[in-house]
C-alpha cells in the first residue's frame, strides 16, 4: 500500500532518502507573492500586527500548495476572514492586496473583489432579499466578497427584518462554495463581537480574524505625504508642519476617522489651493504653484479655529 504514508517513511534499503522534496523558493517565486508581501510593507503604512497576520496566512497557504503538489490530500483550507478595527484603517485596501496573494497563490480563480453593504443584500419587501443576495454572490464569486459593517444584516430589534434571509443564503454558500469564493467581514470589533455570538454558524464559519489598529500621529502624516504624492500635489515645508499639527488637533475630535479624516482635509486644502489660485490668476502660473499646497491651505481649515 503506497500513498502519504510512504512519505513519512523516506528511508530505502540502502540507508539513501527516496521521499520526493518541493522547491518551496521556486513555488514562492511562481507565485509572485513576494513582489505583493513588499508592495505591501512599501505602500502601506503601520499595520504591523496586521501584516505579520497576513504574511502568516500566505505561509500557510503556499505551505498546503507544497503539500499538494507531492499528492498530500487534506480538507482546504478555510480562508473565510474578519477584519475588525475602526474607520479608515485600511480594512478595504488590505482585502484587496489579500484578493491578489490569494490569486498569486491558486486559492482563488480571479484578483476581483466585490464590496458590499447591507443595503445590497437585503431587500425591503418579502422575496426581494434573496435575487439580491444571489446576484451580490454571483458577481462575487471565484474571487472575494467585501462586506462592509457586516453586524447591519442581523437587526434582531426589527422581527420583519429580512437581514437574517441574507445571512443564511450567505453561511449556504460559504459552505459549499468555499473553494471559489473568500468572504471578508469587516466592522467594529465589539460590535462584530455581537454579531457573532447572536451568529454561531456564521462565527464557525470565519477561520481568521484580523485586527486593525488605529494609526499614530505620525503614520497619519506619512500617510498624507503619500496621498499628496499619489496626487501630483507636494506639501511645502510649512504646511508639512501645519498638517502634524492639523493631525494633532483633529484626532482629538469626534468622529475621527484615520486615514480618511486625512484624505478629506487634503481633498479641502486642494480646494483652497485652487480658490487661491484662481483668485490671483494671473497669464503665467508657475508649475511649482500648480503642485504645492502651501500652509494656510491647511491652516484655514475649521479644525484651527476651534
Amino acid at each position: 500500500m503506497s500513498g502519504a504514508a510512504d512519505l513519512l517513511d523516506p528511508e530505502t534499503r540502502d540507508g539513501q532518502s527516496d521521499a520526493p522534496s518541493v522547491d518551496l523558493d521556486a513555488l514562492y517565486r511562481e507565485s509572485g507573492i513576494g513582489g505583493m508581501l513588499a508592495g505591501m510593507d512599501r505602500e502601506l503604512v503601520g499595520l504591523l500586527p496586521v501584516k505579520t497576520r497576513i504574511r502568516e496566512i500566505a505561509a500557510l497557504l503556499l505551505v498546503e500548495r507544497a503539500r499538494r503538489s507531492i499528492g498530500l490530500r487534506a480538507e482546504p483550507p478555510s480562508l473565510h476572514m474578519c477584519f475588525t478595527g475602526n474607520p479608515g484603517t485600511g480594512k478595504t485596501t488590505v482585502a484587496r492586496r489579500m484578493a491578489g496573494l490569494l490569486h498569486g497563490l491558486g486559492y482563488i480563480r480571479r484578483n476581483h473583489v466585490v464590496s458590499v453593504t447591507r443595503d445590497d443584500l437585503v431587500g425591503q419587501y418579502i422575496g426581494h432579499t434573496a435575487p439580491k443576495t444571489k446576484e451580490v454572490l454571483k458577481r462575487a464569486m471565484g474571487g472575494v466578497l467585501f462586506i462592509d459593517e457586516a453586524y447591519y444584516l442581523y437587526r434582531p430589534e426589527n422581527e420583519r427584518d429580512y437581514g437574517q434571509e441574507a445571512i443564511e443564503i450567505l453561511l449556504q454558500v460559504m459552505e459549499d462554495n468555499r473553494d471559489d469564493l473568500v468572504v471578508i467581514l469587516a466592522g467594529y470589533r465589539d460590535r462584530m463581537e455581537i454579531f457573532f455570538r447572536s451568529n454561531p454558524g456564521m462565527a464557525s464559519r470565519i477561520a481568521h480574524h484580523v485586527d486593525f489598529p488605529d494609526y499614530e500621529a505620525g503614520e497619519l502624516l506619512e500617510i498624507a505625504r503619500l496621498m499628496t504624492a499619489g496626487m501630483q500635489y507636494r506639501l511645502a515645508p510649512e504646511a508639512e508642519r501645519a498638517m502634524a499639527d492639523y493631525i494633532l488637533r483633529r484626532m482629538a475630535q469626534p468622529r475621527f476617522a484615520n486615514a480618511r479624516s486625512i484624505r478629506n482635509a487634503l481633498d479641502r486644502a486642494r480646494l483652497r489651493q485652487a480658490n487661491r489660485l484662481f483668485e490671483a490668476r494671473t497669464s503665467a502660473i508657475a508649475v511649482a504653484d500648480l503642485l504645492t499646497i502651501a500652509e494656510e491651505d491647511i491652516r484655514r481649515s475649521r479644525v484651527f479655529m476651534q
